[in-house]
């Protein structure tokens, strides 16, 4: 059962958003980035106030290097498609179980990225979580 609403143009622009920005990291780190995606989706705060599905919150300006650099427009695999469907219908792992954003800094993890704690490194791509309850909707049961 999915855990936000997502067509099968979704699932491929989902899709094409894993292997733009973590296909290097593998099928896990892929799940990563969709997890962190999706729990943008299912919450309405913070930067992602207002943000209610899918497209809009992987169109949201400046969020997603791949989007900027131009990797983004890349083909979905059927391997990507198959792991977005995964985090549409609610596969999350830690580090990026209830993380709102990552990134992949030239070296360590900074200890807090947008006044987010660290909780997490996965090969190259740091996960960051909310604190002080602002963005406490991504701790809920899927």
């Amino acid at each position: 059962m999915a855990v936000i609403k997502a067509t099968n143009k979704h699932i491929n622009l989902l899709a094409r958003l894993l292997r733009a920005e973590a296909v290097g990291e593998g099928k896990l780190g892929m799940l990563h980035v969709g997890a962190v995606t999706v729990n943008r989706v299912r919450v309405d705060c913070s930067d992602f106030a207002g943000l209610n599905t899918l497209p809009e919150v992987i169109h949201q300006p400046t969020a997603y290097e791949a989007l900027q650099h131009g990797s983004f427009y890349q083909r979905a695999r059927e391997t990507e498609k198959r792991l977005a469907r995964r985090v549409v219908n609610g596969e999350r792992r830690w580090p990026a179980k209830y993380s709102l954003w990552y990134f992949r800094p030239e070296g360590n993890c900074p200890a807090t990225w947008y006044d987010q704690p660290l909780v997490g490194r996965y090969k190259l791509h740091c996960f960051y979580e909310p604190t002080g309850g602002e963005c406490d909707q991504v701790y809920t049961a899927l």
